[in-house]
């Protein structure tokens, strides 16, 4: 089974069960950079899906929260090389991995190498939020060529047709943003949301997962049997930060 074939199915697997899958988001480093490992064998202990922040100095989609993560992690030398070769020398989680970046880093460490070094570890897929959908080609078909899926991202203002178009192409499973703006913010789930992720899903041909502001079991249940997965972020990165345990809170999204 390819990367981005797994990612699907990991996915799929959990929503069968009743519940949507838990995409379950920590910047990788932080708190500390020491205990990065740790950390990840137990996000992935209570998620079915790890998405691993890589830190930037100017993460432009993400909210206080995430960008105060980023800065204390590149403080303590993180970095996407430092990532990989951390991943590669650790256990690996049962939970696929996936990996959320800002398009920089990867340029830097170049697509083909990018690609091959990624698959190398684990990595499954990468959300990339700001490189723009008609500027991905490159990126997309070197990440093909190791069977690593290039997550795409949809939001409520997405035209029809656009979104047709994004979603066609997205791999591993679309990245359904539930709001306009940045993340981090609680936010309730209206109707107008859930007919939107109705859309989404007519048009997707893998599994789609909501995300932005999901911290509440109460917000899982709303979007159960409308989305196939949910992406908790910010709220995960303050449990880490307080020092709680990240399986167990992770457990109570699920009613656990």
């Amino acid at each position: 089974m390819k990367p981005r074939e797994r990612l699907s199915a990991a996915i799929r697997e959990a929503a069968a069960r009743g519940e949507p899958a838990l995409v379950a988001f920590l910047t990788a480093g932080f708190p500390s950079a020491a205990h990065f490992r740790e950390h990840l064998l137990a996000v992935a202990a209570g998620a079915d899906v790890v998405e691993i922040g890589v830190p930037f100095t100017d993460p432009m989609a993400d909210g206080m929260t995430i960008q105060r993560s980023s800065q204390a992690a590149l403080k303590q030398g993180v970095s996407l090389k430092w990532i990989l070769a951390e991943l590669g020398a650790m256990q690996r989680p049962a939970a696929p991995l996936v990996l959320m970046s800002y398009l920089n880093p990867l340029l830097q460490h170049g697509y083909a190498r990018l690609a091959a070094d990624a698959a190398a570890v684990g990595v499954c897929g990468f959300i990339v939020p700001d490189l723009p959908f008609d500027e991905g080609e490159e990126l997309r078909a070197a990440l093909a060529a190791q069977g690593v899926a290039l997550i795409q991202m949809v939001t409520p203002v997405t035209t029809p047709t656009r979104m047709a178009e994004v979603c066609a192409a997205s791999e591993g499973f679309v990245y359904a943003v539930t709001m306009t703006g940045i993340t981090g913010r609680n936010v309730a789930v209206p109707d107008t949301v859930l007919e939107y992720l109705a859309q989404v899903k007519r048009v997707a041909k893998v599994p789609v997962c909501a995300g932005f502001g999901i911290r509440s079991r109460e917000q899982v249940e709303r979007l159960r049997g409308h989305v196939e997965g949910v992406i908790v972020g910010s709220a995960l990165v303050e449990v880490l930060e307080r020092g709680e345990d990240p399986t167990a809170w992770l457990r109570t999204l699920r009613g656990h």
